[in-house]
């Protein structure tokens, strides 16, 4: 990820935010059936966003054990609803990779 943030750059990875924590919880369900697992542990990280017409947030979040799941969530524009959606996961992944954009 980047360390710039125009339209279409990636944020640098950074530390969950509550508001972003908010997002993630809100998605647990989406992310655990693109997932095909149950998370008993399910602790947001970090995360990096992209601005586009709305925004992609991907998120690492710790599931246990030296295991997470990355999720790229896509948040439309408030005029628009501001409607969350699960686009992609890759799991399981470990504690220490990075996140790197992905196309699921």
């Amino acid at each position: 990820m980047t360390t710039e943030c125009g339209v279409g750059a990636w944020t640098s990875e950074k530390v969950v935010t509550p508001e972003m924590e908010d997002i993630c919880l809100k998605v647990k369900s989406d992310i655990e059936k693109k997932a095909r697992a149950t998370f008993e542990i399910y602790i947001p990280l970090s995360f990096g966003t992209q601005i586009v017409a709305g925004k992609n947030h991907l998120v690492k979040v710790y599931i246990g054990v030296d295991k997470c799941v990355h999720a790229m969530i896509t948040q439309a524009l408030p005029c628009d609803g501001g409607k969350l959606t699960v686009t992609g996961v890759q799991h399981p992944k470990t504690a220490s990779e990075p996140l790197i954009p992905f196309d699921d």
